[in-house]
């Protein structure tokens, strides 16, 4: 069985939800649940980061855009990544830059410090207010370019889709874009409402 290291309101909703799509067997294992499970999630990840995987042969996936494509490419049913080269290049394409610009900035946001040899206060609140503007940019720019790539009604949500619909929860990204790309919103609040999506969701982020 797959084993899944996350938390509520993380990057591992993403993994879940692709999980769920794949239609596979999985555990969730909360690292904020106990001491143990923490420790396990250290032995398995040295960073101490989520979304870790655990495969059913013992094997350890990290880092959220190379899971999602090892379950694309594992279960091609799901439909998390096209079956087209073309616009597969694309859907990895989007996750990459979701990662390196937008998953990047959150962790600057979050742990400000990290990136400070003198963490006082007005420094920080420099940094966070600064990597909240280019986040939030970022995903403009996403917004622009990725749009052709992104889940229509009549087609199953992909790997792109549920990284896009995670990542933008966080640091005000839903409210900016709610005004400066009101078609992406509805279209993110469209995935929010996906079937198979919308209990994953509501377990990270209940109403």
């Amino acid at each position: 069985m797959y084993q899944l290291y996350g938390h509520r309101n993380s990057g591992a909703a993403a993994i879940e939800a692709a999980l769920e799509l794949c239609q596979i067997a999985y555990r969730f294992i909360d690292v904020e649940a106990s001491s143990e499970a923490a420790q396990e999630l250290a032995r398995l990840n040295p960073l101490k980061q989520i979304p870790t995987l655990q495969l059913p042969d013992g094997r350890v996936i990290t880092e959220s855009a190379a899971i999602l494509v090892h379950l694309g490419l594992s279960f091609p049913e799901s439909g998390l990544l096209p079956a087209d080269a073309a616009d597969r290049d694309q859907a990895i394409r989007g996750m990459v830059y979701i990662v390196s610009n937008c998953y990047a900035a959150i962790g600057v946001i979050d742990y400000p410090e990290r990136w400070l040899v003198m963490p006082d206060e007005a420094s920080r609140q420099n940094l966070m207010a600064g990597a909240r503007e280019r986040l939030h940019w970022t995903w403009e720019v996403f917004a622009d370019l990725f749009s052709a790539e992104l889940y229509l009604d009549d087609e199953k949500p992909g790997a792109l889709d549920l990284l896009a619909a995670v990542v933008t929860r966080w640091a005000g990204s839903r409210e900016h874009l709610r005004q400066a790309r009101p078609g992406f919103h509805a279209w993110l609040a469209r995935i929010d409402r996906h079937p198979v999506l919308a209990p994953v969701f509501a377990r990270h982020w209940p109403a």
